[in-house]
């Protein structure tokens, strides 16, 4: 089936006029399906990490929201051991209005703003809550440890 104009119209948008610190690249063979990274913002503990995510498009694009997972290992109260992201846009907020950037933007955002009273890690989440220090220490130790050029 054809992929509708407005997802390859994104898509070129994407290619041509690339957000800063972020990367989508649609596979050859399913262009509903996007290899993603996303640069850890500056002054935050994913600072120097490079997250690799996921980002499918489904059939109801863009009445449904695209599905977007993390496939680099991350400590953060919003996103689960699974990868999964809890954002308001990706779910209840979600309007057709949004693009896959601003999406991306949304989930960039987020590496920057923790939110541990809105959590998906509920563990990570209590930790953020009982000592931020600490935390935020183990989210850089991981991000060494998982998002940087030498990590395995």
């Amino acid at each position: 089936m054809a992929l509708p104009k407005r997802i390859i119209k994104e898509t070129e948008r994407l290619v041509s006029d690339p957000v800063p610190g972020i990367t989508a690249v649609p596979h050859e063979d399913n262009l509903r399906y996007f290899d993603v990274t996303v640069d850890g913002p500056s002054q935050s503990p994913y600072e120097g990490g490079v997250f690799k995510l996921e980002l499918f498009l489904p059939e109801e694009y863009p009445m449904v929201a695209p599905k977007v997972r993390f496939l680099t290992k991350i400590y953060h109260p919003n996103i689960d051991k699974l990868g999964r992201i809890c954002l308001d846009v990706l779910k209840t907020n979600w309007s057709p209005a949004l693009q896959i950037r601003t999406i991306l933007l949304s989930v960039q955002a987020l590496l920057g703003a923790p939110n541990p009273d809105d959590p998906l890690a509920n563990d990570v989440a209590q930790r953020w809550k009982e000592d931020e220090r600490a935390a935020i220490s183990t989210a850089r130790e991981w991000t060494k440890t998982y998002a940087q050029e030498d990590a395995a």
